[in-house]
């Protein structure tokens, strides 16, 4: 049975970096549940950030690969570089995935490591920029299928069609 990262906080933990969850309501993510498929994931936790922390964005948009890269930079909004323990939590998690078998994910949308549509423009303005968080891009990069909140219906899609090829 192919197992799905999910963030945590879409699964009701107080994670988000204002110490709040983000719980989704989706007949997918309750049924994944049920059947045991689920792997709650946190890279920022992960990477030893606390709860509560300064909410950070990616330096000027520019998404998560360059991050990686070191072509760019996450920023708290206290100005604090945070990029390792962005870095260091996406390892983390990819490590877990691997480990495990996992190649399709659900995150939640616009945050710096989870943003698969959009993530903030780094200026704390509520600019959305359409580019990937840092766990998404190591994830897509290893070849695991990142999808949002908004589309357990395409992610389970996925899943039941690796499910049929493990059954062939």
């Amino acid at each position: 049975m192919p197992l799905v990262l999910v963030s945590a906080c879409l699964l009701g933990s107080p994670v988000r970096y204002n110490a709040i969850h983000k719980r989704c309501d989706s007949e997918v993510l309750a049924r994944w549940l049920a059947q045991g498929r689920v792997v709650p994931v946190c890279p920022e936790v992960s990477g030893g950030l606390p709860v509560p922390r300064p909410p950070a964005e990616i330096s000027s948009g520019a998404g998560g690969a360059k991050v990686l890269l070191g072509q760019a930079s996450v920023f708290d909004r206290q100005g604090q570089d945070v990029s390792e323990a962005f870095i260091s939590g996406a390892q983390h998690v990819l490590v877990q995935a691997q480990s495990q078998d996992i190649r399709v994910a659900v995150l939640k949308e616009g945050s710096p490591s989870c943003g698969s549509g959009y993530i903030y423009d780094g200026t704390f303005s509520g600019v959305r920029v359409t580019e990937q968080g840092v766990l998404v891009a190591l994830l897509e990069s290893a070849g695991i299928r990142v999808f949002s909140e908004e589309q357990f219906v395409e992610a389970n899609e996925l899943l039941l069609q690796l499910e049929a090829g493990e059954a062939a």
